[in-house]
C-alpha cells in the first residue's frame, strides 16, 4: 500500500498561493505573541521550528520569518484537489487528514519494488503538476510501513520497503515511532532498556504482553516484527476527536492536572485541525488513584477551533471531576463537529504557553486579541473593525488580489499577488481607502 504525505502542508499552500514568500521561512499559526506554530516551512524547520511549539519561541529561533494566521477555507480546497488525483488511482483511500492519506491501488498488488516506486513518483508528479504542491509517498506491506517510509522520503521524495526488509527499515527506529507506543508506554520499554524497535521486536513476546498488557503488547510486538494486518479502509466523517494519557505517578496538585488538561487539549485540538474542522462539545475524563473514573462535557451555541477556549473549558470541567485521592489518568474529547467554524485559529488567550515553552509536544495558544469573528470575514465587506491583519486576503477595484503585509497609522500594506501571477508588487495604502475590501482566500489560487 501507499501512504501519501504532503510536505509542510499549511506552509506550502501559503508559498503557492503568495509567490513573494517562496523559499522564504514561514511560520503558520498564532499571530500573537503567545500563539502556537500549526505549520512551519522547510526553510524554517532548519532552524529547529516545528508545529505546536510556541510561536514566541518559533520567531526567536527562526530569523526573517514571516508570520501568518491558518486559512483553513483555502487548506480544503486545495486538500480536495489533491485527493481528486489520488482517486484517479482507483482502489481503495483511507484520507486521515487533509493532507494525508493510504492508498490500496489494485494494480499494485503483488507488484515489484521497482513498479511501486514508478507508481509512486508519478502520483507525486501528477499532485505537483495539477496542484503545484509537493509531497512525499512510502510503501511497505502495511500502514506502519507505508508511513514510517514516507516520513524517510522527505521531503518530495518515493521510499519503497521491499517485502523482506522491513526489519532491517524499522530495527534502527526509535521505540517511539511505532503507532500505539506513547509516554506511558516508552517510559515502561526504557525502564527495561528497550529504545529501538530492534530491540522491541527481540524481545519474547510473553515478556512484551506481561510489560503492556495483553492486547497492547501484542500488536505492537508485531508491527515491531514489520507485520501489520490492518486493511485501508474509507472513513466516515469522524465524530470527535480526543487524546488521554495515563501518569506514571498520580498527580496530587491543581498546577500540575492544568497542564496535563492543556497538554490533552493541544493533541485533541491538533488532530481537529487535521480534519479541518470545529467542535461544539468538551468533554474531561478523569480516572482517580482509586480507579473510579468520572466524566464532564459541556456544548456551545457553535463551534470552534479557538484552542485557548476549549482550553479554559477542558480545564474548568476537570476541576469538577476531581477525585478525593490523586489522578491517573486524564482525557479530552472534542466533538460535535462541525465544517462551520467560529473564533480566530490559534489567536487567543491561553495561560500556560508560558509554563510549557520548551516542551515541543504539549504547547498551548496564548495572548491577548480583538474578539472572535467568523472566518473568513465576508467577500467584499470593507476593513474589519478589529483592522486589517497580517495575512488578511483582500481584493482592489484598481490592483487585484492580494494579502495584507502589516498596517498602522492609518496606513495598509498590501502585496498584491495569487498563484497565476508571480510574485506581486506591494502597495501602501490609506486603510480605509474605499476600493480596498476583505476578498476570499480561495481566490488566491487564481
Amino acid at each position: 500500500m501507499l501512504h501519501l504525505d504532503l510536505d509542510a502542508f499549511f506552509a506550502a499552500a501559503e508559498q503557492l498561493t503568495r509567490p513573494t514568500l517562496a523559499g522564504r521561512p514561514v511560520l503558520v499559526g498564532g499571530t500573537g505573541p503567545r500563539g502556537v506554530v500549526a505549520g512551519a516551512s522547510y526553510e524554517s524547520r532548519v532552524y529547529g521550528a516545528h508545529s505546536a511549539m510556541p510561536m514566541s519561541r518559533a520567531r526567536r529561533l527562526v530569523p526573517g520569518a514571516v508570520v501568518l494566521p491558518p486559512r483553513i477555507e483555502l487548506y480544503r480546497v486545495l486538500s480536495d484537489l489533491v485527493f481528486a488525483v489520488v482517486r484517479e488511482l482507483g482502489g481503495v483511500i483511507e484520507q486521515v487528514a487533509l493532507d494525508e492519506a493510504f492508498v490500496e491501488p489494485p494494480e499494485l498488488v503483488g507488484a515489484s519494488a521497482a513498479v511501486v516506486g514508478r507508481a509512486g513518483e508519478a502520483l507525486r508528479q501528477r499532485i505537483r503538476e495539477s496542484t503545484g504542491l509537493t509531497g512525499s509517498v512510502g510503501a511497505g506491506s502495511g500502514k506502519q510501513l507505508a508511513k514510517i517510509a514516507s516520513t524517510l522520503a522527505k521531503p518530495n521524495g518515493v521510499r519503497v520497503v521491499p517485502h523482506g526488509t522491513e526489519r532491517e527499515v524499522l530495527s534502527p527506529l526509535p521505540v517511539r515511532k511505532l503507532w500505539g507506543v506513547g509516554p506511558v508506554a516508552e517510559a515502561t520499554l526504557r525502564r527495561v532498556g528497550v529504545q529501538t524497535v530492534g530491540a522491541l521486536a527481540a524481545l519474547p513476546v510473553a515478556e512484551v504482553t506481561g510489560l503492556l498488557g495483553p492486547a497492547l503488547g501484542t500488536e505492537l510486538h508485531g508491527l515491531a516484527l514489520g507485520v501489520d494486518r490492518r486493511p485501508v479502509a474509507e472513513r466516515g466523517a469522524a465524530k470527535q476527536v480526543s487524546a488521554e494519557t495515563t501518569f506514571d505517578a498520580d498527580l496530587s496538585d491543581l498546577d500540575s492536572v492544568h497542564r496535563a488538561v492543556a497538554e490533552m487539549t493541544v493533541h485533541a485540538h491538533r488532530r481537529l485541525l487535521a480534519a479541518g474542522r470545529g467542535a461544539r462539545t468538551v468533554t474531561v475524563k478523569v480516572r482517580g488513584a482509586d480507579f473510579a473514573t468520572r466524566s464532564r462535557s459541556e456544548t456551545a451555541a457553535t463551534s470552534t477551533t479557538d484552542l485557548a477556549a476549549l482550553t479554559r473549558t477542558a480545564r474548568r470541567l476537570t476541576e469538577g471531576a476531581l477525585p478525593p485521592s490523586g489522578v491517573r489518568l486524564i482525557g479530552v474529547a472534542l466533538s460535535g463537529l462541525t465544517d462551520l467554524v467560529q473564533g480566530r485559529l490559534f489567536d487567543t488567550g491561553e495561560p500556560d504557553a508560558e509554563a510549557m515553552d520548551g516542551r515541543s509536544d504539549c504547547t498551548g495558544s496564548t495572548g491577548t486579541g480583538p474578539p472572535p469573528a467568523v472566518r473568513p470575514l465576508g467577500a467584499g465587506s470593507r476593513a474589519p473593525s478589529r483592522g486589517w491583519r497580517a495575512g488578511d486576503d483582500v481584493r482592489h477595484v484598481w490592483f487585484g488580489h492580494g494579502w495584507v503585509q502589516g498596517s498602522g497609522h492609518g496606513r495598509v500594506t498590501v502585496r498584491f499577488e495569487t498563484r497565476g501571477s508571480g510574485p506581486g508588487p506591494a502597495r501602501t495604502l490609506a486603510a480605509d481607502d474605499p476600493g480596498l475590501v476583505v476578498a476570499d482566500p480561495v481566490a488566491s489560487l487564481d
